[in-house]
């Protein structure tokens, strides 16, 4: 393996299947937990930050009407449910987790203490963070690179649609530039829309690499985790 301590950050669409109607696509859940299982057999330590963009996202409520900070406590709920979707897909099979949230609701969740949080990979369990970071206008990009700089993990791990970062949107431009390696600098000044600033910015001052690679890809994490080459690697 080439990293042992993982933060996976999924977004709450990649979760989804629109054709079928589904929020939680129990094909897509599988998938992910026959993936963690396979890296926690070779020593992963795996902990997970999710979005809620497939229930509700707060930006996107504020052009409907619905005040900024209340939209984003809503998407807040809405990561948690997925968390707990990701929560029942792993244990399914056998693996053990812990859902923690930034905003305490103990009847369903554990609240976010960090050396909680790091016991529990130490044990072998898939820590999920649920709530992002607890407030309003950060997103959970921002989140994954917060919870990976608390729990001292060697890679965040960004799952996306794309096999990597490109220079221009590939869906738009199939001769968009894709980038094998990029620091965290120029990442930043091409503005690049992988990731929000904030969360490029944390990893950069933590030192933690970021790898943004193909979630859909067949055994894309596992190839993550290994070292093999796939994605791009965000580093300095």
């Amino acid at each position: 393996m080439k990293y042992k301590r993982i933060l996976l950050k999924i977004s709450g669409e990649a979760l989804q299947n629109k054709q079928k109607g589904l929020n939680h696509d129990p094909a897509i859940l599988s998938m992910v937990a026959e993936q963690f299982k396979r890296m926690l057999d070779l020593g992963a330590e795996i902990a997970v930050v999710v979005g809620g963009g497939n229930i509700f996202r707060g930006l996107a409520g504020a052009h409907t009407g619905t005040d900024r900070t209340t939209g984003d406590y809503m998407g807040m709920l809405a990561t948690v449910i997925n968390s707990m979707a990701i929560q029942n897909a792993l244990e399914n099979e056998g693996i053990q987790t812990r859902v923690m949230t930034a905003i305490a609701m103990p009847a369903i969740a554990e609240p976010f203490i960090r050396r909680k949080a790091i016991r529990h990979l130490e044990k072998g369990r898939v820590v999920i963070f649920g709530a992002g970071t607890g407030n309003p206008y950060f997103t959970t990009d921002s989140a994954a690179a917060l919870r990976a700089s608390e729990i001292g993990a060697d890679v965040l791990m960004k799952a996306t649609k794309v096999d990597g970062i490109y220079s221009e949107d590939p869906m738009a431009n199939p001769k968009a530039e894709r980038y094998a390696q990029i620091t965290y600098q120029d990442a930043l000044s091409q503005q690049l829309k992988v990731m929000d600033a904030a969360a490029f910015s944390l990893c950069m001052e933590n030192d933690i690499p970021i790898v943004v690679f193909d979630f859909f890809k067949k055994n894309g994490m596992v190839d993550v985790f290994t070292g093999k080459n796939a994605g791009t690697l965000v580093t300095h």
